[in-house]
């Protein structure tokens, strides 16, 4: 019996079809110390562990209409052949050169008519490295699923048994959830406005967004992408956790906000309050906080930030049962709300920070280890520009996706998340002096260094 998506899931495949420059494609980068295995026998290992999860040799089969919702079909023609490519990068082979190769295949769609994933074998690393690109659409699989398929694709399996292990956990978590609930807010504000007043003022502050000036962060989108990535110590952000009392990820999107900040800076533009609104998402919920890109002290920043996330995350637990609502309403409806709101110039929110699970435990593909790992996020809905966090073994990677046309600065945004992290790390050495100090919203917030 054929598996349909849920009308939220279609909603996906809506706002793809909308903007012909949209292409949802997420995925995980992995770096590999040499030397790169026979291709041929690569293939037919990674072919043997792809087996494993059914859904790799299905395609999507959409309805006249969208009278009903798309469902799983299997794809009687299809060949490993032609979701497993090897590519080269061109010399001298850094991860500059990496970057540039991931960054053009995320520039295209995955093919409606085949499953929706790739595997890209990457050759002519420096230092004899290789890599794996692993692209799939999020109706697939969520950002905490793309690792694991990559884990599954490893000598050891998604589990400690090997054999390739289960199908990946395909949970409505991570990255397909913010993009799901995005692509919902029109039914999500439709039903929420005729039953509770603190969502009929979301609705309000969405509307107003609407007519907000574009952005250097927002608006249009070309069909070319930009990819770079970020790399800290987990070791080095622990500790400026303990010093400051809060999380992993309250350091990486203060982080995020500062490069920001200095980006807006260097552009000439006064960072306001509400420049940096930004999609977090979380599991079964989407943030959108209103990152402090205005605050010039990183203590204070951090603080905020802090602070910010958790009051977002009473609100979305609030908005939980609208969204509940809005998952039972027929695909036809969804399908309509979520065409109206894909071509609406989006401008409320203007980034996605988004954080992943990491593998467990060191992976190895054909006795090859894996050194790094980078996530790469979606840019859709007229966000730019995309970051995402996932720890692997002793760092923190960040991978950030942003729009050629638009944004030439992606790589300065990964230098300035490494700079600030550097930054708060220093703080975090120096003596306490701890005291009262409030921001000027008026949060009261306690300050060391």
């Amino acid at each position: 019996m054929a598996e349909h998506l849920t009308p939220l899931d279609t909603s996906l495949l809506h706002v793809e079809d909308a903007d012909r420059h949209t292409h949802l494609g997420i995925g995980a980068l992995a770096v590999l110390d040499g030397p790169i295995p026979d291709h041929q026998a690569l293939v037919s290992v990674l072919g043997e562990r792809i087996a494993a999860c059914p859904r790799f040799s299905q395609r999507l089969r959409r309805r006249v209409l969208d009278l009903r919702t798309a469902e799983w079909v299997a794809d009687h023609n299809f060949k490993l052949a032609n979701h497993v490519c090897r590519i080269a990068v061109p010399g001298p082979g850094t991860d500059a050169e990496l970057f540039s190769v991931v960054a053009e295949v995320m520039s295209w769609r995955l093919d409606r008519d085949r499953p929706l994933w790739e595997i890209w074998v990457i050759d002519g690393l420096s230092g004899g490295r290789w890599a794996l690109l692993v692209k799939v659409h999020p109706c697939i699989a969520d950002a905490v699923a793309t690792v694991h398929i990559l884990a599954g694709l490893s000598d050891e399996g998604i589990t400690h048994g090997g054999g390739g292990g289960p199908e990946p956990s395909l949970e409505h978590t991570g990255w397909r959830g913010a993009l799901r609930a995005g692509a919902s807010v029109a039914v999500d504000a439709m039903i929420g406005a005729m039953q509770a007043e603190q969502t009929l003022r979301g609705v309000a502050r969405f509307a107003t967004g609407l007519v907000r000036p574009i952005t250097p962060l927002n608006g249009p989108l070309t069909s070319r992408r930009r990819y770079t990535g970020a790399r800290v110590s987990a070791g080095e952000v622990e500790q400026i956790c303990r010093a400051f009392q809060v999380t992993v990820d309250d350091v990486a999107l203060a982080a995020i906000t500062e490069s920001y900040r200095n980006i807006l800076l260097r552009r000439g533009e006064w960072p306001r309050a509400d420049s940096l609104r930004t999609m977090v998402p979380i599991p079964q919920a989407v943030l959108l906080p209103r990152l402090p890109v205005d605050e010039d002290h990183p203590v204070v920043r951090l603080r905020m930030v802090h602070a910010r996330l958790a009051e977002a995350t009473m609100a979305a637990k609030r908005g939980n049962a609208w969204m509940a609502v809005a998952r039972a309403i027929p695909a036809p409806v969804t399908a309509w709300a979520a065409n109206v709101l894909s071509r609406l110039p989006q401008r409320s929110v203007v980034a996605l920070a988004a954080t992943a699970a990491g593998p467990d435990r060191p992976l190895q593909i054909m006795g090859r280890h894996v050194s790094a790992v980078y996530p790469i996020p979606p840019v859709a809905l007229q966000l730019r520009t995309g970051a995402a966090i996932l720890r692997y073994g002793d760092s923190l990677f960040f991978g950030i996706l942003a729009d050629y046309g638009a944004v030439a600065h992606a790589d300065e945004l990964a230098r300035g998340i490494e700079a600030a992290v550097h930054r708060l790390l220093a703080r975090s050495r120096r003596p306490r002096q701890a005291g009262p100090v409030r921001d000027r919203h008026g949060l009261s917030l306690v300050v060391n260094n």
